[in-house]
């Protein structure tokens, strides 16, 4: 019989503004062409052709996505959530902060669990833990939590908000296993929350080639014949993410190589600081902003570009590089990254040398062999780095879950 699955998140593509939301997409797909059943339950209602609160993916079978009607936004600090709720409309807001408006989703969390069939629940990142320990008490179906980020990653190993490390370390004890998306995710958890390894089942995020349409860029050529190289960085542009290493390597760089165009796509709190930084380093001629881009735009930079970078401070996993190698760009990533754990044919560095990182990005550039060799050998790479792979082992937690709170039942049966 099929398992049937609850699970809890915020977002979901095409209505994301980060990974979070592709990660889920990727693994309820893969979930799915397991055969397992899963009602995923959003907390906002997002714009689609139906009006129904409940409604099924088309492309995605055994999948009911269920909104509860709540603004609850992905990535969100508390002075950003102010800043929402002072423009949002009445109908549309459950509390006048952050706090109160995640407490308010676990308790309807708590009434569509009591309402669902379901085996067990699974909810994703810090602002759906409370939501999914909710449904938990409310059944007494167990909990997977799927760490997929940290307030300490977030923070860059800083200042953590002491209400989201709360919530997650509160959804940590409660749940009864937890899915982390490396061991780079397993250690901090570890050592910065006090978790169990034998707790903590790791499963990589994966990529899908099929869900990528290639495009071209007409403007590739022209932009080659000007003998200009372009170095990429797509992410959030916040400490987590090292934007501000990404500007200290692009002012070494143009000292070798004066005619490269660096790339940042993205956005966040650090914008105009990195803006800022650029103009003082005297670089900011040779950079170009575009801002949050999706789908064919996101591509297109992938692929005008010569070299992706991944500088984090500390990145949970980071699927933006297996994106910029499925459109044939190699990548350098940060040692402090999770998907450095995967990738067998990408560079590699701290996240704090420059002058490693500027070597391998001057090679990449000049070196028109490795850049291939970089690129043909990474796209292999990624062929094992799929959803379907990570829908597997999340299966596999699943049955082992199930397997032992039978036996747990049986066994209070027998007292």
């Amino acid at each position: 019989m099929a398992l049937k699955v609850l699970m809890f998140g915020w977002e979901f593509p095409p209505h994301n503004s980060g990974g979070l939301g592709v990660a889920c997409k990727g693994l309820v797909k893969g979930l799915s062409r397991e055969g397992v059943n899963i009602t995923f339950v959003l907390p906002r209602r997002v714009e689609t052709d139906m009006s129904d609160a409940k409604f099924l993916f088309a492309d995605i079978k055994n999948v009911d996505v269920v909104e509860v009607g709540s603004s609850l936004r992905p990535y969100v600090t508390p002075e950003g959530y102010a800043r929402v709720w002072s423009h949002e409309e009445d109908d549309k807001i459950y509390g006048n902060t952050l706090a109160e408006e995640v407490y308010r989703y676990a308790r309807k969390a708590r009434e569509i669990a009591l309402r669902e069939d379901f085996d067990l629940i699974h909810a994703h990142d810090w602002l759906s833990f409370l939501a999914g320990i909710e449904a938990k008490r409310a059944t007494g179906k167990p909990l997977v939590i799927h760490v997929h980020a940290t307030g300490w990653d977030q923070c860059g190993g800083g200042n953590i908000d002491p209400t989201i490390y709360a919530i997650e370390q509160r959804g940590m004890q409660e749940a009864d296993c937890i899915i982390a998306v490396s061991n780079w995710t397993k250690r901090v958890m570890v050592e910065h929350y006090g978790v169990p390894e034998s707790k903590i089942k790791v499963v990589h995020n994966g990529i899908d080639a099929e869900d990528y349409d290639r495009v071209q860029v007409p403007k590739i050529e022209a932009f080659k014949r000007a003998g200009y190289k372009a170095v990429l960085f797509v992410g959030r542009i916040t400490i987590q993410k090292g934007p501000d290493y990404f500007i200290k390597l692009a002012r070494r760089v143009l000292e070798f190589a004066p005619k490269t165009i660096f790339v940042m796509s993205g956005s966040g709190d650090m914008e105009a600081q990195v803006m800022r930084e650029a103009a003082a380093y005297g670089v900011s001629d040779k950079f170009v902003f575009t801002g949050f881009l999706r789908g064919k735009e996101l591509q297109a930079v992938y692929q005008m570009a010569d070299i992706y970078i991944l500088p984090s401070v500390s990145e949970p996993f980071g699927i933006t590089p297996l994106e910029s190698l499925l459109n044939g760009t190699p990548v350098l990533v940060s040692k402090q990254s999770g998907v450095s754990e995967v990738l067998t044919h990408a560079l590699v560095a701290d996240f704090w040398d420059i002058d490693s990182m500027t070597d391998q990005v001057l090679s990449v550039l000049e070196h028109d062999s490795l850049r291939g060799t970089l690129r043909e050998n990474g796209k292999q790479n990624i062929l094992g780095i799929t959803w379907k792979s990570a829908a597997e082992k999340c299966k596999l937690v699943y049955e082992s879950m199930m397997e032992h709170f039978s036996g747990l039942q049986s066994a209070h049966g027998a007292l």
